[in-house]
Parts: C-alpha cells; structure tokens; sequence
C-alpha cells in the first residue's frame, strides 16, 4: 500500500490486527529485513497490528526534490501516522537509522507514542565511542562467488561472516539495498543534515513509556555506551547490551532479540 506524504510516498505493508507497531528498517535496506525476524514472534502473541514500512529514499518509498534531510524523513513519517492511524496511540520499533527515526517520531508525539524498542540505534552524537571492528566468526569460503558490494556491506556490518549469515543477508538485507535511493543516500546529506534539529527526548525530564534498548557489545556502527545516557530518561525501560554481538543484532542473537521484544510487548500490552 502507499501513502502520499508531505514530501514523497511512503510504501507500507501490514500484519495482523490490534494495536499498532510503527516498524522502521535501518539505512540501505526495506521492511522485510524487520519482517523477517519479527513476524515469528506473533505467532503465539496476538493483539497487534504490525505495520511494516519502506523508510523514504527506501524500498518502494520514494522523495520529493525539496528532500534534503533527516528532519524531512521523520515530517514524511509523522503524516504518515496522522493518515494512517487517524488519532490512534501506536509504539516503535526501530532498528540502527530507523531506531534514530523512531526516537525523532516519538519525540514529536510523546502523548500518542506509547512504547519504544529499538535495536542498535543511532545516537544523536557525532562524536559516539564505539569499539574496534572484530571478526568473531569467519568461515573461509563464505565469500565464494559473492559481489564485492555485498562481499563489502557484510564486512562492514557483521562480525559473522559465516554461509549462514551470508543466507540470511542475501534473502533479507540485500532485496531492500537493491531498490534503496543510492543516488540520494550517497549525496552529501548525511554531512550536515543527518541529525534532527530538535536532540530526542530533550523536551521531557522523564519518558515513562515501556522501553526496549538492545545494544551490542561489538557494535562499531552505532556503538553502545552513549544510549546508556538514556537510561535515566526511561525509568521503565530495559537497556540490553548483549555480548558477543554486533550492529546486526537480529543475525547475532535473533532468539535472544526475540525474546526480548516479546517481554517488551507483553510489558507495553499491560500499559496501553
């Protein structure tokens, strides 16, 4: 389905029915890279709607000339809220850019937005410390007959490079990074425009709404320690920072993101 935003498309799929998750891919990628993994934990948990969406300049989302920034992708999500769920309350789910995204919606609506999960987010700090790249697992032969580009974007994100991540990128990741906006997201955007103008979660002292914060311990992406700092801004929050894992958390540990999330569903199903 689409929906005409302020500035472009935004392309959604929906699952389910209930109250809704606002569910936010990261960076270069589309919705089924969050489709994938999320969808197996309803099936024994019901009472959701889960709506599934491409980011703009993502999938089959597309952007206006006038789109320049990170503020324009969170106006293009708000409207798309305000269309969608009518005057509906709703959480997030976000993942890496998407979790950035999902802290700028939630920022912008705190009385509608009633949760937040988020996995391996991007902070709003330029100058976050984050660990140095290891490789935990690598398998010889796992490059065989692999593009470079995605020989290149899994040595980048992961720190498993075994055939069984491979697999999993390759019907996940790499459908999404086939229709992604290159041109757009490899322009200078990111150098002055990445970061909201308004810092989330600056307007409030404290955020009382159930929160998820999974981090990895090896994530050299987005790193772990500065989202800790928003551990004081959500006293019913849980901040998982998982060992052993990497900015792909979902590939690292997807039974343990799992179970977390379902706990988080269970702690926002008691609040809404």
């Amino acid at each position: 389905m689409n929906c005409h935003v302020q500035k472009g498309i935004i392309h959604y799929e929906t699952a389910g029915e209930g109250f809704p998750l606002l569910i936010l891919h990261a960076m270069g990628t589309d919705h089924r890279s969050m489709k994938a993994w999320m969808e197996p934990i309803f099936d024994q948990l019901s009472g959701f709607q889960r709506v599934y969406v491409d980011l703009p300049a993502h999938g089959k989302s597309s952007i206006t000339d006038t789109f320049t920034s990170t503020d324009d992708s969170v106006q293009n999500l708000l409207d798309f809220v305000n269309q969608t769920f009518d005057q509906k309350s709703f959480a997030l789910v976000g993942s890496s850019y998407g979790g950035y995204l999902a802290q700028g919606i939630m920022h912008y609506m705190p009385d509608r937005a009633k949760g937040i999960c988020l996995l391996a987010p991007a902070v709003h700090n330029r100058e976050f410390s984050a660990p140095e790249k290891v490789v935990v697992e690598r398998e010889d032969d796992w490059f065989e007959g692999v593009d470079e580009d995605i020989k290149a974007a899994m040595e980048t994100l992961m720190i498993r490079l075994t055939k069984k991540n491979l697999t999993h990128f390759l019907a996940e990741i790499q459908p999404g990074r086939e229709l992604a906006n290159r041109e757009f997201l490899t322009s200078d955007w990111g150098k002055e425009r990445y970061f909201l103008q308004e810092e989330p979660f600056s307007t409030q002292e404290l955020w009382t709404q159930p929160a998820l914060f999974m981090l990895g311990r090896k994530d050299t992406v987005a790193g772990w320690r500065n989202q800790m700092k928003l551990m004081d801004k959500f006293p019913n929050g849980t901040f998982a920072v998982l060992e052993d894992a990497g900015h792909m958390l979902q590939f690292d540990k997807r039974e343990l993101v799992q179970s977390l999330v379902r706990d988080w569903l269970k702690r926002l199903r008691y609040s809404i």
